[in-house]
């Protein structure tokens, strides 16, 4: 497996992202698709609306987000082992709009992938 990086979609995108894919319910705010470049959008990765409208990116609900989270993705091997495949051979970049680098969905995505 190569490498798993995460990203915010508002940064530049590099030729050493790999496979880039938005994990985002929602089309991030003021971004064209045209300057995202993304290789794929797979909105049903991101967390449910329920779920992120409960977070709300708030630090304290971290960890209780994190298991919910999981949960979630309890039901989507399918996805998740798609992306496994990819990363056979290229790098995967998975790509958030959040603020918070610390406290996202790409954050426990990311173990959850590593883990697998």
């Amino acid at each position: 497996m190569k490498n798993i990086i995460i990203k915010r979609i508002y940064d530049a995108p590099s030729p050493d992202d790999g496979y880039r894919i938005l994990i985002d319910r929602l089309w991030p705010r003021g971004m064209k698709k045209e300057n995202a470049h993304c290789d794929e959008w797979d909105k049903d990765l991101a967390p449910s609306n329920e779920l992120r409208q409960w977070f709300g990116h708030i630090p304290e609900r971290f960890d209780v987000f994190v298991q919910r989270y999981i949960e979630e993705l309890k039901v989507k091997t399918q996805d998740l082992e798609r992306i496994l495949k990819i990363s056979e051979t290229r790098q995967i970049c998975l790509l958030y709009a959040a603020k918070d680098e610390k406290y996202n969905q790409a954050v426990v995505l990311k173990s959850v992938l590593e883990s697998m």
